[in-house]
């Protein structure tokens, strides 16, 4: 991304996750932080954000996002109860978990580039949003900075289980990038755990969705954040053989969990985005 300014990709699923707040009914991802944390600055361009329902692409794209978030923190609920007191936001954008957080004995740790949460912040303190005791920011640039220097200068406990959430990052990462935070999470000690999603290669698409792809991809590289790194399910496992039980799963499983029933067209299509949980 552009050292200098905050992520626009960031921005967009945020946008897309305000959205649904507003016009999908019943929601599937509640979040009654979405829409004030973008505040009078992004009101009208929230106000633009495609939710016509004979756009499928963006409508799909929508829906993958919030199923993403409701993914991860349904993963996370299962790690609380199995006593994690740690949980990291890896490429944390405009989450809203931290200020929304059931749990006051979980320390929530957001990571990011430092740019990104300088604007963060900013749009925080004209929203009227409390910064709560239990949330550290963690300035990070992936692809040049340690993260465990930077998370145990935070207070973070490797000695501790934790869960790692890392949404919308792998796909703009170089495949060292990926190994290296990857294998800090591997080495978390026994009932930690880490869900992320992926996109499949191009190659293995079909006709229709390779041009949605491809679209995709021309706008956040515009954006200055290039897609870089994808996998097929076989791939990724793979890249996960030091943890125990792996969860892996797309289009059909995603909309029969989170979209069934539904009267309108809110639903992922193809098979490009898949969500991944993994457990230590």
């Amino acid at each position: 991304m552009n050292q200098a300014v905050p992520s626009r990709t960031a921005l967009r699923v945020a946008l897309r996750r305000a959205a649904h707040q507003i016009f999908d009914s019943p929601v599937v991802f509640s979040d009654p932080v979405a829409v004030p944390i973008l505040g009078e600055t992004y009101r009208e361009e929230l106000r633009r954000t495609p939710v016509r329902p004979d756009r499928p692409f963006s409508v799909a794209l929508r829906a993958f996002l919030v199923a993403r978030s409701r993914y991860a923190e349904d993963a996370l609920s299962r790690a609380v109860a199995a006593g994690v007191e740690q949980y990291v936001l890896l490429g944390a954008g405009l989450d809203t978990f931290a200020y929304r957080n059931p749990w006051p004995h979980l320390r929530v740790f957001e990571v990011d580039h430092p740019a990104t949460q300088q604007w963060k912040c900013e749009l925080l303190q004209r929203s009227g949003l409390a910064i709560p005791a239990s949330l550290s920011y963690v300035p990070v640039d992936f692809e040049h900075d340690s993260l465990p220097e930077r998370l145990a200068a935070a207070g973070f406990d490797r000695r501790k289980p934790s869960f790692f959430a890392w949404l919308g990052v792998v796909p703009y990462l170089t495949l060292d990038a990926f190994r290296s935070t990857l294998g800090f999470i591997a080495a978390q000690p026994a009932g930690s755990g880490v869900v992320f999603d992926y996109g499949q290669p191009r190659a293995v698409l079909p006709h229709l969705e390779q041009l949605g792809h491809d679209s995709l991809a021309a706008r956040v590289a515009l954006a200055g954040e290039p897609f870089q790194l994808f996998f097929t399910p076989e791939e990724v496992a793979a890249e996960l053989a030091d943890f125990r039980s792996i969860e892996d799963i797309g289009r059909e499983t995603i909309n029969a969990r989170y979209f069934s029933g539904r009267s309108d067209q809110l639903m992922v299509r193809g098979e490009a985005g898949r969500l991944l949980c993994a457990w230590r």
